[in-house]
């Protein structure tokens, strides 16, 4: 209803006008909405070029409940150990999860890697992870495996033999190397298109362009990974 709170087919309806190209105001018609509504919706949830209804949906029920079911004042308010404030501490790790989940990642992998990439040791064990995400172990394992086959992740040893699952600065660098090598490869399997479709057939032409593209984008993002490690993480290692 008009003023009401926006449901997730209104959410799917701005998107849908974001991506027509519609001004604030004209979506805000169709919806018998104040332009403002749009607006801030918008704006706080990823701005006209990354706004996606779902997320959008998702990141409003979770402030909604947060808000029904406030964290008790006493435990809110005690100081944790590191001094941050947990309140802050959990509303991060929401964005930066709805962000990695607008890379494409899937929510599941997303709150994982999150949670490994905030944590000040860097590695938590599984039963860390069940314990912090409040989901199963099998969950925990189908995110880290998908994660370690991208690259994000490696797993390791602790001096208890519990097996780890880390994040540093060399997985981010075999991660972008991952990528590299994806796209070299999907250069490859183009120019094969090129050899069966004809160098000079419509397709052969633009199968060339796309293993031209992607050889590029390959050589770029494996250079660019050398030098980053070279430059940022040998420079801090010895610093």
């Amino acid at each position: 209803m008009p003023g009401g709170r926006l449901t997730q087919q209104d959410r799917h309806q701005i998107a849908a006008g974001l991506a027509d190209g519609l001004a604030y105001a004209e979506i805000a018609r169709g919806l018998d909405r104040p332009t403002s509504t749009i607006t801030r919706e918008v704006l706080r949830n990823g701005g006209p070029t990354g706004y996606r209804a779902d997320l959008a949906h998702r990141a409003t029920e979770h402030r909604a409940h947060r808000r029904r079911q406030p964290t008790p004042r006493a435990a809110s308010a005690a100081p944790q150990s590191d001094g941050r404030d947990p309140d802050a501490v959990r509303e991060y790790e929401e964005v930066f999860t709805t962000l990695l989940m607008q890379q494409g990642l899937p929510k599941m992998m997303a709150r994982a890697l999150t949670c490994l990439f905030t944590s000040d040791a860097g590695s938590l064990t599984a039963a860390e992870l069940v314990q912090r995400l409040q989901v199963s172990p099998a969950s925990i394992s189908k995110a880290m495996a998908f994660l370690e086959s991208q690259g994000l992740i490696r797993r390791e040893r602790d001096d208890r033999r519990r097996e780890r699952y880390a994040v540093d600065n060399n997985v981010w660098y075999q991660s972008m190397v991952a990528a590299a090598r994806s796209n070299a490869q999907l250069a490859e399997t183009a120019r094969q298109g090129v050899n069966i479709l004809g160098h000079g057939t419509p397709a052969g032409v633009r199968l060339e362009g796309i293993a031209r593209f992607m050889d590029f984008v390959a050589e770029s993002i494996a250079r660019a990974a050398e030098q980053a490690r070279d430059v940022l993480y040998t420079k801090a290692e010895t610093g």
